[in-house]
This record gives C-alpha cells, sequence and structure tokens, in this order.
C-alpha cells in the first residue's frame, strides 16, 4: 500500500484594500496639506488664536498621515510583488515575489487596524489640561502617605512629558501624609493620558508605622477631570457662596496672617471647592472656580452618559471614583491595572513616573471599546 503524504501549507492571509478607509485618508490628507499651507499665511501668522488652533489640528493629523503614507507604499508593494508572481517567468524572482506577498499582507492588515483605531473621533476634551484630585481612603496616615506617593508618580509622569504641575489646593498631615490634595496638570495632552487615572487605587505593603511586619491595604482616590472654559460651562454667581479663610498648613497651622484662601460652595449641589496655595485671593478664586466649573461640568458629562447608554460600560471603566482600578503591591514589585488585566513587575519604576506602559494600554482598550461600540451602533 502506498501512502502519499501533503505537505502542510501555511494559511495565508489574503488581503484586499479598504476603499472606504482609502476614501477617508485621502480627504485628511487634503486638509492636512491645506492646514499646512494656511501655517505658512501671513495673516493666519498674525493671527495668534487662529494660528494656535490651526497648529493643533495639524499636529493632530500626523500620526495619521504619518502611518497612512506607510499603508500606501506597502500596498503598492504589494501590487508589484503580486504582478511579478504572475507575470515573471524567472523563478527567483517569484520565490522573492511570494515571500514580500507573505510578508506584508499581515502587515497591511496590521496597519488597516491601526488606522481604524486612529480615525475614531478623539474626546474634544483631549486636549484640555487637566486637574487632578488625590484623596486618602480606608487606612488612615498609611493611605495619606500612598496619596504622596501617588502625587510624587504623576508629578515625575508630567515632568517626563514636559508638562507643567501647579498645586492649588494641598492638605498635609504632620507625618507628610495626605489628607487632599488637588493641582492643575499643564500641558498638550494631559487629560487625554491622565484621564484613565480616575478611580481607586490600592496598596498593600508593611507601613512603617508597623513593627510587626504585617502587611496592610490601604486605598486612595483619584479623580482626573478637564479644565473647562466658561464657554463649556457657566457658573450662574447667584449659585455661589464665596468665603475667605486664612490659608493652614501641616497640622492645621496658619502660614498666613492675611485672609487669602477661598472656599467656594456651589448651592445647588453643595459641591464644595477650597484653594489655598496661591498668595493672593483673586488667584485663589480664580482657581477655585475653575476646578467647581470641571467638577460640575463632569457631573453633568456622567448624568447624560448614564441616561444615554444605560448600565452599559466599557471595558476600560467609567472612571468613577469608586471604582478600584489599580493594585501597587510591594512585597512582590508588582503593579495591576485590573481593567485591562496588564500586569508589571517594575513597581519602584512606576511610582518614579515610567507609567508610559499603563498609559498607552489605557488608551488602545479605549480605542477598541469605542470602534466595538460604533459597530454595534452601526
Amino acid at each position: 500500500m502506498c501512502r502519499i503524504f501533503v505537505p502542510k501549507t501555511k494559511t495565508r492571509h489574503i488581503f484586499m484594500a479598504d476603499n472606504t478607509i482609502l476614501n477617508r485618508l485621502d480627504g485628511l490628507k487634503l486638509k492636512y496639506e491645506e492646514t499646512g499651507q494656511k501655517l505658512t499665511d501671513p495673516e493666519v501668522i498674525a493671527d495668534v488664536k487662529q494660528f494656535i488652533q490651526l497648529t493643533k489640528e495639524y499636529k493632530e493629523l500626523e500620526p495619521i498621515i504619518e502611518t497612512s503614507e506607510r499603508y500606501r507604499t506597502a500596498i503598492a508593494n504589494l501590487a508589484e510583488a503580486k504582478d511579478t508572481l504572475a507575470t515573471d517567468k524567472d523563478e527567483e524572482m517569484r520565490e522573492m515575489a511570494r515571500e514580500m506577498i507573505a510578508e506584508l499582507e499581515p502587515q497591511l492588515a496590521q496597519m488597516e487596524e491601526e488606522i481604524k483605531l486612529l480615525l475614531i473621533p478623539k474626546d474634544p476634551q483631549d486636549s484640555k489640561n487637566a486637574i487632578v484630585e488625590i484623596r486618602g481612603g480606608v487606612g488612615g496616615e498609611e493611605a495619606a502617605l500612598f496619596a504622596a506617593d501617588l502625587f510624587r508618580m504623576y508629578s515625575m509622569y508630567g515632568e517626563k512629558q514636559g508638562w507643567r504641575l501647579e498645586l492649588t489646593n494641598v492638605n498635609q498631615t504632620e507625618l507628610g501624609g495626605v489628607k487632599e490634595l488637588s493641582c492643575l496638570v499643564k500641558g498638550e495632552t494631559a487629560y487625554a493620558r491622565l484621564k484613565h487615572e480616575s478611580g481607586v487605587h490600592r496598596v498593600q505593603r508593611v507601613p512603617e508605622t508597623e513593627s510587626g511586619g504585617r502587611i496592610h491595604t490601604s486605598t486612595c482616590t483619584v479623580a482626573v477631570l478637564p479644565q473647562v472654559d466658561e464657554v463649556d460651562f457657566t457658573l450662574d454667581p447667584n449659585d455661589l457662596r464665596i468665603d475667605t479663610f486664612r490659608a493652614s498648613g501641616a497640622g492645621g497651622q496658619h502660614i498666613n496672617k492675611t485672609e487669602s484662601a477661598i472656599r467656594v460652595t456651589h448651592l445647588p449641589t453643595g459641591t464644595v471647592v477650597e484653594c489655598q496655595d496661591q498668595r493672593s485671593q483673586y488667584k485663589n478664586k480664580d482657581r477655585a472656580l475653575s476646578i467647581l466649573r470641571a467638577r460640575l461640568y463632569q457631573r453633568a458629562k456622567e448624568e447624560r452618559e448614564e441616561a444615554i447608554a444605560g448600565q452599559r460600560r466599557s471595558q476600560v471603566g467609567s472612571g468613577m471614583r469608586n471604582e478600584r482600578i489599580r493594585t501597587y503591591n510591594f512585597p512582590q514589585g508588582r503593579v495591576t491595572d485590573h481593567r485591562i488585566g496588564l500586569t508589571l513587575y517594575k513597581l519602584d519604576a512606576v511610582l518614579n513616573g515610567d507609567l508610559d506602559e499603563l498609559v498607552e494600554g489605557l488608551i488602545l482598550a479605549e480605542h477598541r471599546q469605542q470602534k466595538a461600540s460604533e459597530n454595534e451602533d452601526a
């Protein structure tokens, strides 16, 4: 009996370019070129506001234009390889063409997925500055110390990004912990890269005050809000009560003899914001109103989204403050983000501001969720 062995062939992905995507890329390339031309117009350069807006639009288009150029080049190379395979009689050239096709087709499929993610409309708030609020939660003094660690982590990350951090309010403990703290983070993409930090951060470690060496679990809450302009959300002066008081330091000690600190209460909701970091009462009031505006805007936004989306939750998470999002385990040197199932064994690096892997993983998950939602609604 004669057996015939048929060699197994690898399953090959047959790539077909998506004309819908190509048409959208054509339109974006035209917009990119037109915007670039406008940026050289003396009248546009003289109009600072318009120049800044166009520069921002131009930079936002750069990643997708760069990816689309690579995509088109790969499509052209694939077409050439297929033509060689179909028409060239030289077997060596045909073999080279087969290898190129096998290499290019999966690359093109991956690039197309990248482009689809880049084409998803961005959160209009992504380009805004961010207001970061950190509060010690369960765990007493240990929670306050961990809140100080988180602020240091975000400060170091912000420094690496070229952002500027401005403290607006801080309530410290005598041991150097932070009961609550708020700061304004100024910089390009600050809100986009920090917004997923909202939620409950949990720490597992042996506190310095623990003589028995037992591991304690403590928590802190982080809220990240976009800095909202008056155009986006208007405050009614009749809804506000503004009080002045003396700024105080750790342990409640007065550090200012003048009443420069400001407390703003939004009467309809009972929302209270304090700001005492600046020596000027005017500056403290301006900062406090900015934070209040951001909180009320975020609250209205969440209520609106809840009404529209019902019970549907994204895999990245809603960013609500009562949602546990991340665990920092000191004995294991581990950081785990529970929303995307990402575990990194580089706790020290993360606490020193190395957040890119976490941040980019969350942004990618958000884009995938948006894409899935669009497909559901289609």
